[in-house]
């Protein structure tokens, strides 16, 4: 039984070297998994047990979304009221409501039983860029660009084994925003013998390929920011990371605080519970 264990173990190496061995003949054309380079680790205010989220970077990433993405990207799970919510991006009711009325929407019937236009309000959502999914289509190439709603969620690059191990003693929910920010800040020249098909953008950050449709959506000194900070690609993938993190998870401060006090309760109550044993066995002969 030994020597088969062996013999098996030894067939499985000799597989993965002329796999191995073949990939890299072919060089980088071929690659065995996507995405092709693992994002890189950043740094984000609401990573760890007590994180929270950078209001003023929450706002730039608002400010990215609006003057940049959402000329392709819908956002419909996110109503203008939300920008107003606690643990958000900070904006007070009344800026939400300024925020809004920059947009219309198709309302009605009225009186006259006749569709109408009106601006939106806090309780409408962000406005789509277009009237349907075929129409999207029809101006990216075929391509649909995808809503951003929980593309922070959606879109995570899992570190594996042994590193899931770790995040479960200290959670880590970051691989959205990480994957965002190296898409972004990812793109570059294909490398020698990768063809990259017409109308494509190599970027080996790609979590379903080594190219896709979008073009590199952001340059320096594209977005104008009033707070000093500075404008670049990076930042601005950051920025409108963290952003659509919030998005995806706007309670994650409340979640935060809720967990830590039930932490604290337990450890509390778990005292508490040794103090009465040790109180009612204490004359009892064991």
């Amino acid at each position: 039984m030994k020597n088969t264990i062996i013999r098996w173990a030894a067939a499985a190496v000799v597989g993965l070297a002329t796999t191995a061995g073949a990939v890299a003949a072919e060089g980088e054309a071929a690659p065995a998994h996507f995405p092709i380079h693992h994002p890189e680790y950043q740094s984000w205010s609401f990573a760890g047990l007590f994180g929270h989220y950078d209001r003023a970077q929450l706002q730039r990433g608002y400010q990215v979304y609006k003057e940049v993405c959402s000329a392709c990207h819908a956002m419909s799970l996110v109503k203008f009221r939300n920008l107003a919510d606690e643990g958000g991006p900070g904006f007070t009711a009344e800026q939400a409501k300024v925020l809004a009325a920059g947009y219309t929407v198709q309302d009605g019937p009225g009186d006259d039983g006749e569709m109408f236009e009106r601006p939106r309000e806090p309780k409408d959502s962000f406005p789509s860029p277009f009237a349907n999914e075929k129409a999207a289509r029809a101006a990216n190439g075929g391509a649909y660009p995808p809503d951003l709603s929980l593309i922070a969620k959606a879109r995570a690059v899992e570190r594996g084994f042994p590193w899931f191990l770790f995040d479960v003693v200290w959670p880590y929910q970051e691989q959205g925003p990480d994957y965002i920010h190296a898409l972004l800040t990812g793109y570059q020249d294909a490398p020698a013998g990768v063809e990259v098909p017409e109308g494509k953008y190599y970027n080996p950050y790609f979590i379903a390929g080594n190219a896709l449709a979008m073009p590199p959506p952001l340059s320096a000194d594209q977005v104008t920011y009033t707070d000093g900070t500075p404008q670049t690609v990076d930042q601005y993938a950051k920025d409108v990371s963290a952003f659509l993190m919030w998005a995806a998870e706007p309670h994650l401060e409340a979640r935060k605080q809720t967990g830590f006090k039930a932490m604290i309760f337990l450890i509390v109550f778990g005292c508490l519970l040794g103090f009465v044993k040790r109180k009612v066995w204490a004359d009892v002969p064991h």
